[in-house]
């Protein structure tokens, strides 16, 4: 039952919660999921099974893309309505042509100061907990990428917009920052992720019809090779999937794989089953060959 599964996560519920209903449904011991999101969004929630959960941090370096709203002229402590109100502002002089500039300067490689309302840890606190006591701290900027900021719909003070970015990357804080660009202050009303990576909200599962499926959960989703169609295939032998099962890195000639150095690669014995994630760096004979080395075995050798 190692699988990935794309589940519609609901409005209302956190994303260990859904994690949580699923483990209970299946009877499963070992449930997780790639890349949180807040209660009050919804969308694409990867969900994780047996040896799946150690795909997490794989999945999450893909981009993302998401359809939103954001209320122009009210902010708040958590940058979203599930906050307390902290301003409310005059916005009616706020034109399309505005918020199309203050997009256009939010696009591209930015710098973020996340919210105090997030799960990052300070001195191993999550900062949510901190403020839930009202102690706010020093946060550092962290660099994202926003691939596309685009403006889907305005009629003040409502920002419909649709958004591709980075790992990272706090929707709330491009809402929050884009309405001080704009002089008014904004939050954030309502977000739907619409895409991790490969895995769009067409072929999402809500999560009732997951729950529905019980002990036969392994039958939905995908499997863990299939899981990441970004990263090369690289078929090994009995020799090579023992040495890389030990934890030694192989020779190959780079005819057998299509990857660059510094690539991620997916390292099967028989086309279906993933043995392991390896990492690939120049070889002794130059560009003829790669060295390729484990970074996660998951089959027994």
């Amino acid at each position: 039952m190692d699988r990935v599964l794309v589940v519609d996560k609901p409005r209302g519920l956190t994303s260990h919660d859904v994690v949580e209903r699923i483990r209970r449904s299946a009877r499963a011991s070992k449930v997780g999921h790639a890349g949180t999101l807040d209660p009050t969004a919804t969308g694409v929630l990867l969900i994780l099974t047996g040896k799946a959960t150690r795909l997490a941090q794989f999945l999450t370096e893909t981009s993302k893309e998401y359809r939103g709203h954001m209320l122009l002229g009210r902010t708040t402590d958590s940058q979203d309505l599930a906050g307390r109100v902290l301003t409310e502002r005059e916005c009616g002089a706020v034109t399309r042509e505005d918020v199309e500039r203050a997009f256009e300067r939010f696009s591209g490689e930015i710098e973020q100061i996340p919210p105090m309302v997030s799960a990052i840890k300070h001195h191993g606190a999550p900062l949510y907990a901190l403020a839930r006591k009202g102690i706010v701290v020093e946060r550092r900027p962290r660099r994202v990428l926003v691939e596309r900021l685009t403006l889907l719909g305005f009629a003040s003070p409502d920002v419909e917009f649709e958004l591709v970015c980075s790992k990272g990357t706090y929707v709330r804080t491009i809402a929050a920052d884009v309405g001080e660009a704009l002089g008014c202050g904004a939050c954030l009303g309502a977000l739907e992720r619409r895409r991790v990576g490969s895995f769009s909200i067409d072929g999402a599962l809500p999560l009732r019809d997951v729950e529905a499926l019980g002990r036969d959960i392994g039958a939905a989703g995908c499997s863990m090779l299939e899981s990441l169609p970004g990263f090369p295939v690289l078929r090994v032998d009995q020799g090579e999937a023992s040495l890389l099962g030990s934890g030694s890195a192989i020779t190959v000639p780079a005819g057998r794989v299509a990857a660059a150095t510094e690539e991620h690669v997916r390292v099967t014995r028989d086309g279906v089953r993933l043995l392991a994630i390896g990492r690939t760096s120049p070889g002794p004979a130059g560009e003829r060959s790669l060295v390729v080395h484990p970074v996660r075995v998951f089959e027994p050798v």
